[in-house]
């Protein structure tokens, strides 16, 4: 029985304004949970929120503080429907907080439209948290043991090295890009979609993408990788549901195609809103969802539409959400990729260990996880002193790779340890009421 639960948060400055979704934001949320059972055993969970991310309209209509703050709230308003609850498993936990946290939600923000992404990313410190005491309740110490028997041949890899997935953003510029292939990166998750008059105009956001995209072909249209199955970069391209239809949206890929460009895209990753449900059988690249793969039934639902692909977020979704959407997906052989929220160390270290065990993506000779934290922090290295394990050498980058060895793989990197920082941090903060 959970008898005792905490949380809290502190906001992390971004180094710039971050651009996607057409919108820019300028600082994360870093939240905690504590959860504690009759035992005196406890779990420690921390999240990063990523509310513009989760649902666009709320981040428009309230603005950056008060949608931090709602999904805050919802955050404890989980850890006050667990206390003096006794569950079987983080997944049955989830599964009874899922629909009372969206509801609650919804009263809060006075939006029934709210997305489900949004209520699940408040859940993500509450989750890991139960992950946590669940292990230590039941002797586990490896992430393998975590892992639902149903699930376990979807992720059943041992990865030795992860290609490390930077994200060029709207602001990133050539120079920097530039630098980032000198750092040995060699595979770009490019946002598209901007909104450069702000009056969301599609038809100046499809010429400033074609401009974006034949500006950075050209810085990478040459270059090699002995990782890709191409012998070349290959581009990842994220458009957070910003194409409104497919005509426009092939205007984009017949231009990619003019400039020797479409062959390198491996994932086109959420071209259109989740209400366009047209089928993309027909689009010439492969075809991600992300945002609208809130859950295994949504993801199936997606995968019927034709997306050739799942981007699992442990980091956004719930680790328990992405165990039934990998499930769901490897069901039909849809491949799947781990993507950032830009999420702080400690969190990411739950998304590495999920990479570290999913077969290798269509076109990639290694695993891969998209990580962009330390591109975009102002205080990266400070943060990354808060994982109990930092100066672990999976943790280090070099050349583009996370290397990964033995004790990472018998460890789980760090999951099962607790932050001094964030246990200090949620110890001073409030309990679930």
């Amino acid at each position: 029985m959970i008898v005792k639960t905490r949380c809290n948060y502190e906001v992390e400055p971004l180094a710039a304004p971050f651009g996607f979704k057409g919108g820019y934001v300028n600082e994360n949320w870093q939240t905690c949970a504590l959860v504690a059972n009759e035992a005196g055993q406890t779990g420690l969970g921390v999240g990063t929120q990523g509310v513009l991310w989760s649902d666009a309209a709320v981040f428009e209509r309230y603005g950056n503080d008060k949608s931090n703050h709602a999904m805050y709230k919802m955050t404890a308003r989980a850890l006050e429907l667990l206390e003096n609850g006794k569950f079987t498993s983080p997944v049955e936990a989830l599964e009874y907080l899922l629909p009372k946290v969206y509801g609650y939600g919804r009263e809060l923000l006075d939006h029934e439209e709210l997305r489900m992404t949004f209520a699940l990313n408040a859940l993500v410190a509450v989750d890991n948290a139960l992950w946590q005491l669940h292990a230590k309740e039941r002797g586990l110490t490896s992430f393998d043991s975590l892992i639902p028997e149903i699930v376990r041949p979807a992720l059943s890899k041992k990865q030795d090295k992860l290609a490390v997935i930077p994200l060029v953003t709207y602001k990133v510029s050539a120079d920097e890009i530039n630098a980032l292939i000198d750092e040995g990166y060699f595979l770009f998750k490019i946002k598209i979609g901007s909104d450069p008059d702000h009056d969301r105009d599609q038809d100046k956001m499809l010429e400033w993408d074609k401009k974006r995209i034949t500006e950075i072909h050209s810085l990478l249209g040459d270059r090699k990788s002995e990782y890709s199955a191409s012998g070349v970069i290959p581009y990842y391209l994220d458009a957070n549901g910003r194409y409104e239809s497919k005509d426009r949206l092939m205007r984009l890929l017949d231009h990619c195609d003019r400039i020797g460009a479409l062959e390198r895209i491996i994932i086109l990753e959420e071209p259109f809103p989740e209400e366009y449900l047209e089928p993309v059988f027909d689009i010439p690249v492969r075809v991600a969802a992300d945002e609208s793969a809130h859950t295994d039934a949504d993801a199936l639902a997606r995968i019927d539409l034709g997306y050739g692909a799942i981007a699992l977020k442990p980091i956004a979704k719930t680790l328990s959400m992405s165990f039934k959407i990998l499930e769901a997906a490897a069901k039909k052989n849809i491949p799947c990729f781990c993507a950032d929220l830009t999420v702080c160390p400690v969190v990411l270290e739950w998304n590495r260990n999920f990479a570290a065990r999913l077969a290798e993506y269509p076109g990639m000779k290694i695993g891969m996880l998209e990580s962009n934290g330390h591109q975009n922090y102002a205080d990266w290295n400070r943060m990354y002193g808060y994982h109990p394990r930092n100066g672990a050498r999976w943790t280090v980058l070099n050349k583009g790779l996370f290397e990964l060895d033995d004790e990472y793989f018998a460890t789980g990197g760090g999951v099962f340890d607790i932050s001094e920082h964030y246990r200090l941090l949620a110890e001073g903060g409030v309990g679930g009421r």
